[in-house]
């Protein structure tokens, strides 16, 4: 079997290829043929979601996702991509359930809605009952043999936690603090992170995460230390809109803060990724993103270094880059506490003492159904 460190050099020779998943997948195959490793169980569910990740997955080019499902792990339970449904599909989950405890991985997708006891998401039907997401996900993360939260609004919360953050929405390691969670954040998360994390797992075990409870393998560097684009940013050569071929970071973008690997492993097979697009990255690993890293075309101020002079973004070039990126990184701190970013954004998964009041909307359009008479 692949030692850990022959595993982790594919992680970058397949992020540089293109075919990480089929690189690992015949070493996979092999030592489940020897019973060197078993089959992972895994149920995913989804809770406050737009379901990007699971079509995030299904872009994945090698293996095909049939293959995922089937010859690399057992892919038990999953509403979205099940061909049972009802009462059917979910005997699976509660079969699993009762007969895998501390067995099977749980996949969680989507926030955790909190508001009045998480009515906002229901999630199963048991004995005549509705279940909510939030029940469900805490009742399986104290069983699972690991935790799972794929994409950021599983991870941290994400665009559903936004302010005003009106479901209480959070991340999966808020409702579950008996256990560690381990967070594969992105919107959405790249497939071969996802998979990857999977093989990890498998394989080895827990693997190494850094301070937010991401896997080092796929968070350990920021997207600024890898973009093909630095070399403009350290001569200070910066675009001034949108769609131009320089450094993006005066146009909004959040590389310098952004941990992930997309600039070496890139998306659709490899094939692009926003900075090709030359659009500026959003941030949309990071905790707290969306609001945190809004607005995503504005830039960051001119950035204070250590003795009272200022350095205008369009000027920083060699020799002090090191600093700028200290002052990128104070730059989401002091505009938090001065207030230049709302202040209730930090804390928006943190249930209030107050109910929210929200003021009301003005409406332009309004939709009814057609009068026949009309016709």
């Amino acid at each position: 079997m692949l030692s850990r460190r022959e595993f982790l050099k594919l992680i970058v020779k397949g992020a540089i290829l293109g075919n990480f998943i089929s690189l690992i997948t015949p070493e996979l195959e092999k030592a489940l043929a020897q019973d060197e490793v078993k089959k992972l169980p895994i149920l995913m569910v989804e809770t406050g979601t737009c379901t990007g990740d699971s079509i995030s997955l299904d872009d994945i080019w090698t293996p095909t996702l049939s293959d995922i499902f089937t010859n690399l792990t057992e892919w038990r339970y999953d509403w979205t991509m099940m061909q049972a449904q009802g009462d059917l599909a979910y005997k699976v989950l509660l079969e699993t359930e009762e007969k895998d405890i501390q067995d099977f991985v749980l996949l969680v997708q989507g926030s955790m809605l909190r508001r009045d006891n998480g009515r906002y998401n229901y999630a199963g039907y048991e004995n005549g009952q509705l279940v909510t997401g939030l029940d469900l996900v805490r009742r399986l993360g104290l069983k699972a043999k690991y935790v799972v939260a794929i994409g950021n609004c599983a991870a941290y919360g994400g665009p559903v936690s936004g302010f005003p953050n009106p479901t209480q929405a959070t991340g999966v390691q808020n409702i579950l603090p008996e256990r560690r969670v381990i967070n594969v954040s992105g919107c959405p998360a790249h497939p071969d992170w996802i998979v990857g994390t999977l093989l990890h797992l498998a394989f080895y075990g827990e693997p190494e995460l850094e301070k937010f409870g991401r896997p080092k393998m796929f968070y350990g560097e920021t997207i600024h230390n890898n973009c093909p684009r630095r070399r403009y940013y350290d001569q200070g050569i910066f675009a001034t809109d949108i769609g131009q071929k320089e450094c993006l970071y005066r146009v909004g973008c959040k590389g310098p803060v952004t941990y992930a690997d997309c600039p070496l492993r890139r998306w659709n097979d490899r094939y692009n990724w926003p900075i090709g697009c030359n659009t500026p990255c959003i941030g949309c690993t990071e905790p707290g993103y969306p609001d945190l890293m809004e607005p995503f075309t504005s830039h960051f101020p001119d950035i204070p270094f250590p003795g009272g002079s200022r350095a205008a973004t369009d000027r920083i070039g060699k020799g002090v880059l090191g600093l700028a990126t200290l002052g990128i990184g104070t730059y989401f701190l002091t505009s938090y506490y001065k207030g230049r970013i709302h202040r209730t954004l930090l804390k928006s998964t943190v249930k209030g003492k107050k109910k929210i009041k929200l003021k009301k909307a003005t409406v332009y359009h309004q939709y009814r159904p057609k009068d026949p008479q009309e016709e």
